[in-house]
């Protein structure tokens, strides 16, 4: 079954650039599952039980929308499924059949989150592919706005995840080589003229100069002292030494420190332990991006679950900064594309507000994304939360042009929009106006003159709390 994997695995689109090894752990993992023609695979609403892969056979998906079935996708071999609602922690959105018999590939939770963790690049191409997944439900149900919200941002998520990820890649790639050229050094070191005393000294020179502070210059003093290091090294015969000056001072290495060292050991052996302690420096500075990259992909997809909160059908409680927050990671591509200064104003102590936090992040990313374009990659968006009247007022406003009274008056209109084809997040303000006052007897309005638009949400305050002061 394992070879059989393996082929199927290297059709798959999402781990075409994976290497062989990694191919290996999945298939490793793997169970296979069997259908038979007419299996439901899942029923829209169930809870994510893993990752799979279509080994053979043809698939159905439907999705329910008001009482009729509509169809959504067909799968076959190569296709995968789940891994999107597995990021999320998500409810099925559609409901899946075998149309054939059919065979399956099934990474539980534990080892989903594994191959994640040690694929990152996985977890890109998942994000990535999400906006066809997501135009897809939103063809059969527009008012399924979280997959929606989640798809017109996927691209600018991807783009997030791909700086850390490449990141993870590249160190990764110069690791391999850094400790490789670490071990032919250290081999070296057996065979150098050192008393014990000298090789006490060596073996704990990384943890000394992981202690020392980190150098604070500007770029030409840091370079002066690089070439310092460098002539000072060559004058005693290191090989490479420009190309090891700039790790030695990084590390807080100068000509002092290494006058120092050069006392206590014999001359023919310098060269080797510089090389080596080098590499060996190089190779903890990758292992630091590399968790550091590891980190930032972990806090995008922490934000993604808190945004979409799909695994709360209904949340009767919902925090509205820890929403507006979120919803501003997911934006954060829009936001650093130009100089867009984001200022909070949030009120201590705001009650937590009625509803549904999914729709209402969806609110928040229509209104700041109309922001967002209004101030035209250039100027302040304010966000303002405050207790008003036993209700919670969310104000998003920004210092563009304003807003034309021609265009005021139709902005809650059904369709009306004033984006090209494309553009937008595909949520108008008429679904925003659905959410706030349909779905949680709300209120919404926007007031506008030229330098200062401010869109004004006001919520029920949840009522377990309407007495809290």
């Amino acid at each position: 079954m394992e070879t059989r994997a393996l082929d199927c695995l290297r059709t798959v689109g999402l781990f075409q650039n994976l290497p062989e090894e990694r191919l290996e752990w999945i298939a490793e993992r793997a169970q296979e599952v069997r259908l038979a023609a007419g299996d439901v695979i899942a029923r829209q609403g169930d809870p994510p039980d893993g990752f799979y892969v279509i080994l053979e056979g043809e698939t159905e998906w439907t999705r329910k929308v008001g009482r009729e079935e509509a169809f959504v996708v067909a799968l076959g071999p190569g296709a995968i499924f789940a891994e999107l609602i597995m990021v999320l922690d998500a409810p099925y959105p559609t409901t899946g059949r075998a149309v054939t018999d059919a065979r399956l590939l099934k990474l539980d939770k534990t080892e989903f989150w594994e191959m994640l963790r040690i694929c990152p690049e996985v977890l890109r191409g998942i994000l990535a592919t999400s906006v066809e997944r997501a135009e897809l439900h939103e063809s059969v149900s527009q008012r399924h706005g979280k997959l929606i919200s989640l798809g017109t941002m996927a691209a600018g998520l991807a783009h997030e995840l791909n700086n850390p990820a490449a990141a993870i890649s590249r160190a990764a790639a110069e690791a391999r080589q850094t400790f490789r050229f670490s071990s032919e050094k250290a081999a070296k070191l057996g065979a150098l003229p050192l008393d014990a005393e000298q090789r006490s000294l060596v073996a704990d020179l990384p943890t000394r100069v992981s202690e020392l502070p980190a150098p604070t210059l500007d770029s030409l003093d840091r370079s002066d002292l690089e070439d310092e290091v460098a002539l000072w090294l060559e004058d005693r015969g290191v090989e490479g030494a420009w190309d090891v000056s700039p790790t030695l001072v990084g590390a807080g290495l100068d000509v002092a420190r290494l006058d120092g060292l050069s006392g206590r050991l014999p001359q023919e052996a310098l060269g080797d332990v510089l090389g080596w302690l080098a590499s060996v420096v190089s190779g903890d500075g990758l292992l630091r991006e590399i968790e550091e990259s590891s980190s930032r992909i972990s806090e995008l997809v922490r934000a993604i679950k808190t945004y979409t909160h799909m695994d709360k059908a209904a949340s009767k409680e919902v925090d509205v900064h820890a929403g507006l927050d979120s919803t501003l990671v997911m934006l954060g591509h829009k936001l650093k594309k130009g100089d867009v200064k984001v200022v909070r104003e949030y009120e201590a102590g705001l009650p937590p507000v009625c509803g549904h936090a999914g729709e209402l992040n969806q609110v928040w990313t229509n209104l700041l994304d109309n922001a967002i374009g209004a101030v035209g990659g250039h100027g302040r968006i304010l966000v303002r939360t405050a207790r008003e009247n036993g209700r919670v007022l969310v104000e998003v406003g920004d210092d563009g042009p304003g807003i034309p009274e021609e265009i005021r008056s139709r902005m809650f209109e059904p369709f009306f929009t004033t984006k090209d084809v494309g553009k937008g997040t595909g949520l108008g303000l008429d679904i925003s106006r659905r959410v706030v006052v349909d779905d949680h007897r709300g209120d919404i309005r926007v007031e506008s003159r030229p330098g200062d638009t401010r869109f004004q949400v006001r919520l029920p305050i949840a009522p377990d709390t309407r007495g809290a002061s």
